[in-house]
């Protein structure tokens, strides 16, 4: 006897997308403002906007302007902004003192934020290559990287922008041991709520050109002797369990929180950090991804609007709590509609 087939599918996924208030219902997977940290880059002078040629749409903006962008951000529902400083090469150097000056523009951008803003989080990058005369986020001796001489720079930095301000910490360096020294100087110091929110895993990535042209460090890194380059301490493209390793080594030094960079082209290290560790994970849509994108809506070839927000949803789809993007304030704008 020959099965009774129906003469139509029973299952009929297509039933859950006929319209936006079903589709709603059913999405597994929901992006919001809060979602978002906004990375801005500081600079030297008063009420002006400096355009980054291979960013377009993204300024280097004064400490005024800063705050207006932190006021933005309070009515757009993002909850933190991230500083990067524009350094005066005059201020450079090889042993990077500017750093951990008490009136570095990155300090000065925290306390002013937080005077006028203090509801808005504020998230601090800790490694010395905008102040490093050599464009490495660390100190460069005889060609070489130096690590535990750049762990004790570091831990200064930090210590002087929890001091002036940072909720949250940003070890972007990648040198060994820094979250545990820095973590430990900051309890000696009296910063126990001040957070670490570690780039535990971040590649050497080819996404980041235009940020190094943001903070000037592009013509320096380009003349340094220093070994290979940045691939001598931010990890090889083609390893995925080194960077669990470095999750866990991290979180065992005392961060809070841990973050994978490059975002896209590393949505499935997201992915196996998010199932094997269950922490607050964070991935950073870097310059190049932006400029990509930016750069195809600009030529016609993409909607930008949706492009923005669907690569934003394949970041928490992937397993991230936050993103770290240049397009926050433009993608909360579009959330709102």
């Amino acid at each position: 006897m020959r099965p009774t087939i129906a003469p139509f599918p029973l299952a009929r996924p297509r039933r859950r997308r006929r319209t936006p208030a079903l589709r709603a219902m059913v999405r597994e997977h929901a992006l919001t403002p809060s979602d978002l940290i906004w990375p801005i880059f500081v600079t030297e002078g008063e009420d002006r906007e400096d355009e980054v040629a291979s960013m377009p749409g993204v300024t280097r903006r004064t400490v005024d302007r800063a705050v207006a962008a932190a006021q933005e951000a309070r009515d757009l529902g993002i909850p933190c902004l991230c500083v990067f400083p524009h350094v005066d090469p005059s201020l450079k150097s090889a042993a990077c003192e500017e750093a951990w000056s008490p009136d570095s523009l990155s300090n000065r951008a925290f306390r002013a934020i937080k005077a006028a803003v203090p509801e808005v989080a504020l998230m601090s990058d800790v490694a010395l290559d905008p102040y490093n005369v050599a464009g490495h986020d660390g100190l460069v001796r005889d060609g070489r990287v130096l690590n535990d001489e750049s762990v004790e720079a570091l831990v200064r930095m930090a210590v002087s922008q929890a001091e002036a301000g940072a909720d949250i910490l940003g070890p972007s360096d990648m040198m060994d041991g820094r979250v545990g020294a820095i973590r430990a100087a900051l309890e000696e110091g009296g910063h126990s709520d001040t957070a670490i929110l570690a780039y535990s895993a971040k590649y050497a990535s080819a996404f980041y050109g235009p940020f190094r042209d943001a903070v000037g460090a592009s013509g320096a890194l380009a003349g340094s002797t220093a070994g290979e380059g940045k691939q001598t301490y931010q990890m090889d493209p083609a390893n995925t369990e080194e960077a669990l390793r470095m999750i866990e080594r991290d979180l065992s030094e005392g961060a809070d929180m841990v973050m994978v960079k490059p975002g896209m082209p590393y949505l499935d290290i997201v992915r196996r950090v998010h199932e094997a560790f269950a922490v607050p994970t964070f991935a950073y849509q870097v310059s190049g991804e932006y400029a990509m994108i930016a750069a195809a809506a600009a030529n016609g070839w993409l909607d930008r609007d949706e492009a923005v927000l669907e690569s934003l949803i394949a970041f928490k789809r992937a397993g991230c709590d936050g993103v770290l993007s240049y397009f926050a304030p433009e993608a909360a704008r579009a959330l709102s509609r």
